[in-house]
């Protein structure tokens, strides 16, 4: 039996940034990966190859849509194969340079390829496929004195009567696609959905998404999704709300989705069906019942601030667990800290001393569309929720002159703040590289920075980024009154 100071089960970028964080500490780790390949979602079925896409189709699409008088462009061709080939060839590139060549040079991790699954308090069975035994496969016990789980998840099959007779695709075979749908239904909106959307709609695809909810995204300002819904049916993609999908079923080479909208029932055809419902965490058969690991009724390991278990010798981090966000910078992050914590903390130490978390309501998300769509801290309605009052200003991009410049100024930006202290609570923002925009909002909500903060900063002339200012100003000025460089 091989021992360790700590195991990782999991290989993407929570596993990853623990594993680092070990080695830095001199901890003798082992690092057990099974399913994805190293780097796990992000890299290989996630963040890198669908931006790639949608940059693909940005370009497309710009090339008819620039807005820019006398000026007129033409696309030769487009080849979706080649793209999705250049696609999957850049994710192999990345998965080397930034998993596999970093692996080896951890000089005390040890990388298992293997389904592990708990045993005893200390230990886990490793089992990875072989040609060596009758069987096939090959198992092997680890041991260690504390563990880490970043298993990841998988995305959900919602329970449709004929789905899986007549076939689907996940995002992750919709990056790899070998032949471009004619027509496309999406059940599901969110990031996933969205993207996906957009990226297929922008390379020719027919669109459609039927999404269960009436908000397309409602975890952000109601303003803000409805504008964006707004922008994607005027680029073509068909978007209803509020439905509920009842089957799906074959009708020669098509696929027909029946679902209920209303009082009404109704059917569209597509040559695929893309499911983006959510995901569910890779909790099952890791034994997690044996070292009294709870799990929610969504299959979650449920963790504290400090990413603890209900195990005080096991953590968990990223996707797999409870935790309020689930993004490839916050798994990164927990991981780190979860290393930290599990390493550092002195034996003798009281529960919860000296161990680190997450402020939660200071880290961006950005959804990829064009415009892409962010937001950090709280929106309208958290604010009522918690204070009972809202102090909120939205503005348009048609009050910011670099967005008048480039003919973008569908945008719009929207801030919160304390009635009393003007302390920013929140920023959300549609607009062209919002998720870059959202970054130096992040840092104002982090940092308890007031409008006055922002109001006396000077932002460059003319950006993108003096939308932040401008909003600030909306608070005590009236801005159409306002010229350019203020």
């Amino acid at each position: 039996m091989q021992k360790f100071d700590l195991i990782i089960i999991g290989g993407g970028a929570g596993a990853f940034a623990a594993a680092i964080r070990a080695n830095e500490l001199g901890a003798k780790t082992a690092l057990v990966n099974s399913g994805l390949p190293l780097g796990g979602t992000c890299v290989n079925v996630g963040c890198v190859p669908s931006k790639t896409l949608l940059y693909a189709g940005e370009i497309l699409h710009h090339a008819k849509h620039h807005g820019v008088a006398g000026v007129e462009l033409e696309v030769k061709n487009f080849d979706f194969q080649k793209v999705v080939k250049d696609e999957l060839s850049l994710v192999g590139k990345l998965r080397q340079e930034k998993y596999e060549k970093v692996l080896k040079n951890l000089e005390h991790v040890t990388a298992i390829e293997g389904k592990a699954k708990f045993v005893s308090q200390n230990e886990v069975e490793v089992t990875s496929s072989t040609g060596s035994t009758s069987s096939g496969q090959a198992r092997e016990k680890l041991s260690a004195e504390k563990f880490i789980i970043a298993a990841g998840s998988t995305a959900n099959v919602p329970p449709i009567e004929g789905i899986h007779e007549i076939g689907f695709v996940t995002h992750i075979e919709a990056l790899r696609l070998e032949k471009q749908p004619k027509e496309l239904v999406v059940i599901g909106a969110g990031p996933v959905g969205l993207e996906f959307a957009q990226m297929f709609s922008r390379f020719g695809t027919k669109v459609t998404i039927l999404q269960r909810g009436d908000s397309i995204f409602p975890h952000s300002e109601k303003a803000l999704t409805d504008r964006l819904t707004e922008i994607l049916s005027k680029e073509g993609i068909i978007i209803k709300t509020n439905v509920e999908v009842k089957n799906a079923r074959k009708e020669g080479d098509k696929k027909i989705v029946s679902y209920q909208i209303g009082e009404g029932q109704e059917e569209v055809s597509a040559d695929e069906i893309l499911l983006a419902a959510g995901k569910t965490p890779n909790t099952q058969g890791l034994g997690l019942d044996v070292v009294g690991v709870e799990v929610n009724k969504g299959q979650a390991v449920v963790v504290n601030q400090h990413f603890q278990t209900s195990n005080k010798n096991i953590f968990a981090v990223g996707d797999v667990t409870s935790g309020p966000l689930r993004l490839e910078p916050t798994a990164g992050r927990e991981g780190t800290l979860a290393a930290e914590n599990a390493l550092l903390r002195s034996s003798g130490a009281s529960e919860g001393q000296a161990l680190k978390s997450i402020d939660y309501n200071a880290v961006p998300y950005t959804i990829f569309t064009d415009p892409q769509l962010a937001g950090v801290g709280f929106t309208e309605d958290e604010q009522m929720k918690q204070m009972g009052v809202c102090a909120c200003r939205t503005v348009s991009f048609e009050d910011v002159p670099k967005a008048i410049i480039m003919h973008r100024t569908e945008g719009m930006i929207k801030m919160a703040i304390h009635p009393k202290t003007k302390q920013i609570l929140g920023v959300h923002i549609l607009a062209p590289n919002a998720g870059e925009l959202i970054a130096e909002a992040m840092m104002l909500v982090k940092n308890k920075n007031t409008i006055d903060d922002v109001v006396n900063s000077l932002p460059m002339f003319p950006t993108l980024s003096e939308a932040i200012k401008i909003v600030a100003l909306s608070f005590t000025k009236d801005i159409s009154k306002l010229s350019c460089c203020i």
